[in-house]
């Protein structure tokens, strides 16, 4: 429960470091609440929407209400995708005001020792140190590829948990062995006539739990004639720090990746996780005030563009034959993609140059699935109703694959395959995973 005194701090820093101009930007007529997942789910709860959430951050600037726990589970109750800035008339710039919101509540209250420790762990002991995060993912894979996990599933244990992460459990992938994912590429020349000098952004979870993904990637970048550049250098995007209160800890992480990219020589910088591709592209915007990084943060996020991006502008689906086996297939936007990096032509045009294959669009395939990083882990009863509309959206297409573009919404959308029990008849998978295995050479 947050004291008295922590109540009065974050009300004094919310006075402070609130941009009251952007608050005051939102005229409160309600374009965002159909667009609002969370609005929608609730039952139409004005303080559950993008409206509401801007009318409590301003009542507590102005003195009106105290920022107690209701007001901070408005906050966490939002999935933070967006989707209301693609609709707001006024460009209210929704999303940053939420992060600067989160920061100031988690900066200036005191956490239970558990979560203390756990908070402390994941963002400064794990995330930011890539060596970690694949010697974590490596005890992952030796879990699957020892035979613990089938003894685990066998006995029953995975039925302690929540259904939830027992299913999540169930869908996690292949994962590579340790000596795989510390042994990565730094330079891949291009094949055929070269078309662009690109850096990749190989990100931490992509390239330890999701690698033969990012292999693909690198595939597919050669196949459309790019001279892949990866620094070794790099770290994780901050995305997870900066949704969840530990701004600085982003700052940090953003200033070492431009860094590691900046003097590269390179045309463009790709993402293949559409989450990450949009926080690396709030670099500018997070270090605006940095007379030493702001510059530089400009000049790197100027360069980021998603794979679905760079393959449509080399006509790939041109130079390459695409083929699959006959099947209808369908695609989830990743709402930072769309929303942020205002990728989603890209996608469906590619999905819809394979040969054999027929594309199907899903209805609401814009609204969020409810992955949202670790939302479906911390906020699991409001994830699984967004999960639940989802899946009775994809199976009304039909379709026997279902494409997403970030890691979070392929992992939510196999829960939701398995939660079905479609796994017979449908799967999920990675745009370009597929894209690879189209393609006919």
């Amino acid at each position: 429960m947050t004291t008295v005194k922590e109540k009065e701090m974050i009300q004094e820093q919310f006075k402070v470091r609130m941009n009251e101009d952007e608050l005051l930007n939102c005229m409160r007529c309600g374009f965002c609440l159909p667009a609002c997942p969370t609005y929608i789910e609730s039952g139409y709860k004005e303080s559950h929407s993008p409206r509401g959430r801007i009318a409590l951050m301003k009542a507590v600037v102005d003195g009106l209400i105290e920022p107690d726990e209701d007001f901070e589970r408005s906050l966490n109750l939002c999935l933070g995708c967006v989707a209301c800035e693609t609709v707001c008339p006024s460009g209210v710039k929704y999303g940053h005001m939420l992060e600067e919101a989160r920061d100031i509540v988690s900066q200036n209250k005191k956490y239970s020792l558990p979560t203390s420790i756990v908070r402390k762990t994941v963002f400064e002991g794990l995330f930011p140190h890539p060596n970690r995060m694949k010697n974590v993912t490596g005890l992952i894979g030796f879990y699957q590829r020892s035979g613990l996990q089938s003894i685990a599933r066998k006995i029953g244990f995975l039925g302690i948990l929540p259904e939830h992460l027992a299913l999540m459990e169930k869908v996690l992938p292949e994962v590579a062995t340790m000596k795989e994912m510390k042994n990565r590429p730094v330079h891949v020349e291009p094949i055929g006539k070269q078309t662009h000098r690109v850096a990749f952004f190989s990100g931490c979870l992509m390239d330890s739990m999701f690698m033969k993904t990012n292999d693909a990637t690198i595939k597919l970048l050669q196949l459309a004639g790019c001279e892949i550049v990866i620094p070794e250098d790099q770290t994780c995007c901050g995305a997870l720090h900066g949704h969840y209160g530990e701004k600085g800890g982003s700052k940090d992480l953003a200033k070492r990746n431009i860094k590691a990219f900046e003097d590269l020589n390179v045309d463009f910088i790709i993402t293949n996780a559409g989450g990450c591709g949009a926080f690396l592209l709030g670099y500018d915007h997070m270090l605006k005030n940095d007379p030493i990084w702001s510059e530089r943060a400009k000049k790197f996020t100027d360069k980021i563009q998603d794979v679905s991006e760079i393959l449509v502008s080399v006509n790939f689906h041109k130079r390459v034959k695409l083929e699959l086996s006959s099947q209808i297939i369908t695609y989830q936007d990743s709402c930072h993609l769309r929303n942020v990096m205002k990728t989603a032509s890209a996608p469906r045009l590619l999905l819809q140059s394979i040969k054999g294959a027929e594309y199907v669009e899903m209805k609401d395939a814009d609204r969020c699935c409810g992955s949202a990083g670790i939302y479906n882990i911390i906020e699991s009863e409001m994830s699984m109703k967004m999960l639940d509309y989802k899946m009775e959206q994809a199976k009304d297409t039909q379709a026997a694959t279902i494409v997403t573009a970030n890691p979070g919404c392929l992992l939510q959308m196999k829960v939701g395959i398995e939660k079905e029990g479609l796994s017979n008849k449908m799967r999920g998978i990675h745009i370009v995973d597929l894209l690879l295995e189209a393609v006919k050479q």
